[in-house]
């Protein structure tokens, strides 16, 4: 059964992948002045540490959800809290420049579909 509560965490995956992509607009496709921006380095951090949590949630709630490399992600969010002072910045540039990008085309879709499944459901419980 489709849960209210798994289309928030969703959200806020989205949510923070906007967030993070909004730092580098207009910011120059450079890993030599990203290494340097600590701020930024911040953002990257923080943001996918809220992305790995709000999928752990989703899949304690409901463990046959789809979501591609979810154990990665959670992984990645793990890394970040508990290996903080081995996070390299390559690693994070990795993040922004390969894996965000496919993520968002991802949890897209997966809200999409997860919408629709909810409405579905709601309209024939009434």
């Amino acid at each position: 059964m489709a849960n209210e509560e798994i289309l928030t965490y969703l959200q806020d995956v989205l949510d923070a992948i906007n967030d993070m992509q909004s730092c580098f607009i207009d910011f120059p496709n450079r890993y030599d002045l990203f290494e340097k921006d600590i701020m930024r380095k911040c953002v990257v951090e923080r943001k996918t540490e809220i992305m790995g949590e709000a999928i752990n949630r989703i899949r304690k709630i409901d463990p046959t959800i789809e979501i591609p490399n979810a154990r990665a992600i959670i992984a990645t969010r793990n890394r970040i809290i508990h290996a903080y002072d081995n996070v390299q910045p390559t690693f994070l540039w990795g993040l922004v420049i390969k894996h965000i990008p496919e993520l968002k085309k991802d949890i897209e879709r997966i809200i999409v579909d997860y919408e629709k499944r909810y409405k579905e459901e709601c309209d024939s419980n009434s």
